[in-house]
């Protein structure tokens, strides 16, 4: 099979839902491809377009269409529905929030936020506020799937801690997270619960009220 850019990211993207941002190296890539690693820089110069052609990759797998907000949707209501699509493209792909966040001019984000601020400024919002917006919204959520996939402590780790002694020095921290799981709640309810109040808090910054 011939070697081109699109088989080149596929491979990269398997290669990072099998060892994670850190084993993406071109040296496993080009293994992979059963090529030598200069033949991948035809294709993609450095780590960075590669991270980049990732990043856009996954991207796409969730954003293949896009579409504004039917006419009586509210904007806030559609902008929290591309945020949890965002998210989702994330976490299908192990360390995905981490190869968006670390790429480059990526055109698919750059597609995202272009439809979110025409979106919101169609709606009558001033475009700088508009792209504090959505600024806003897109880095939470990266940021939140951040921490979602970010590796949690094993067992050696947790031995000696001492459960007790933490809800007895922190018990309203405690008390707050036993309180919100309560049966049948998920972390996906948290992150539309916290992404209510990034939405509903920028715009009432933005002095925007409907």
């Amino acid at each position: 099979m011939a070697l081109d850019r699109q088989r080149i990211v596929t491979e990269a993207v398997a290669l990072l839902d099998a060892d994670g941002l850190d084993g993406v190296t071109t040296r496993k890539l080009a293994a992979r491809l059963g090529v030598q690693s200069p033949t991948l820089y035809w294709h993609v110069p450095n780590k960075a377009t590669l991270v980049t052609a990732i990043a856009d990759a996954i991207l796409d797998q969730e954003f293949g269409d896009m579409s504004p907000p039917e006419p009586d949707q509210p904007w806030q209501d559609w902008l929290t529905g591309l945020a949890e699509r965002l998210r989702r493209a994330l976490l299908a792909h192990k360390d995905g929030a981490r190869v968006v966040s670390a790429s480059q001019l990526s055109r698919t984000m750059a597609a995202i936020s272009e439809l979110a601020m025409s979106t919101l400024v169609a709606h009558d919002i001033p475009l700088r506020q508009a792209r504090v917006i959505v600024l806003t919204v897109e880095r939470f959520t990266v940021g939140h799937v951040l921490e979602e996939q970010a590796p949690r402590p094993d067992a050696d780790a947790l031995k000696d801690f001492d459960m007790a002694a933490y809800a007895e020095q922190y018990p309203t921290v405690v008390a707050a997270v036993t309180e919100y799981f309560e049966p049948g709640r998920t972390v996906d309810d948290l992150f539309r619960d916290c992404l209510e109040v990034v939405i509903e808090g920028a715009a009432v910054k933005a002095g925007i009220t409907a």
